[in-house]
């Protein structure tokens, strides 16, 4: 895993920025009106928007943008009708197995657009079910390492219900199942550790290891022209970047 944690540890950072354009406000309120129309408008009651809510907090999203989401996909208007989930799965350079998560009005428009940018990056989109089985869905918490005791957040995770405490350059990755992340994430904030970021994840269960700077750039510029897409959500590889490249090619 190392380098992804990393990764997503840059995501988070890059996404703080984004808030500037409200590019990714749109984006998280989009989340929050389809959670709320599919499970209902109680993030008690519904895992989905219990997480999307998770995430835009996450981002600083302001409460009252999260109270018109939730409005808008439970009934206050059209919006929530609009949208529907789409994945797409692909290949990349050297074989990097990518799974994009959509929500989008135009299925023939995101296809368009996702089928491009991976043909533009070195990559090809498949058929369902071409990669999905290599990732499994977790909630997953990052942790600032700095100054951190590493027994200690070991025992307030797992009593939280977190499965596994890992070290990663920079930050700790925490992983639990996707029901127990709300508690993991409320006791490692109740504890006084510092966290980067948390929400659910697709993790990989093996990971492509890419060395070589020039190829791993071409890794990182497929996946930010696909998280930069309106309709994107999310998107998942199983690259293996060591930190030293990675930190070379995002700087």
């Amino acid at each position: 895993m190392s380098g992804h944690s990393k990764w997503s540890s840059i995501k988070h950072k890059k996404g703080a920025a984004d808030v500037k354009r409200g590019k990714l406000f749109s984006k998280l309120s989009r989340a929050i009106i389809v959670a709320a129309k599919e499970g209902g408008p109680d993030p008690a009651g519904n895992l989905a928007l219990q997480n999307a809510v998770e995430k835009a907090r996450s981002y600083s999203m302001p409460k009252d943008n999260i109270e018109r989401a939730i409005a808008r996909g439970s009934g206050e208007g059209a919006d929530g009708s609009t949208f529907e989930t789409v994945i797409y799965e692909g290949y990349g350079p050297e074989g990097v197995a990518v799974l994009v998560e959509a929500l989008t009005d135009n299925r023939n428009r995101t296809a368009s657009d996702v089928r491009f940018l991976f043909s533009k990056h070195g990559g090809n989109l498949g058929a369902t079910g071409a990669v999905a089985w290599q990732f499994e869905r977790r909630g997953i918490v990052l942790v600032t390492a700095d100054g951190v005791d590493e027994d200690e957040l070991v025992l307030t995770a797992a009593d939280a219900g977190a499965d596994d405490v890992e070290r990663d350059g920079s930050t700790y990755q925490v992983s639990s199942t996707p029901e127990s992340l709300m508690a993991v994430r409320q006791a490692i904030e109740a504890a006084g550790f510092a966290i980067e970021s948390a929400g659910l994840s697709m993790v990989p269960k093996t990971t492509v290891e890419i060395a070589e700077e020039s190829v791993a750039r071409t890794v990182v510029r497929l996946v930010e022209g696909l998280e930069d897409n309106d309709d994107v959500q999310d998107v998942f590889a199983n690259f293996d970047i060591p930190e030293r490249v990675l930190e070379a090619i995002v700087a």
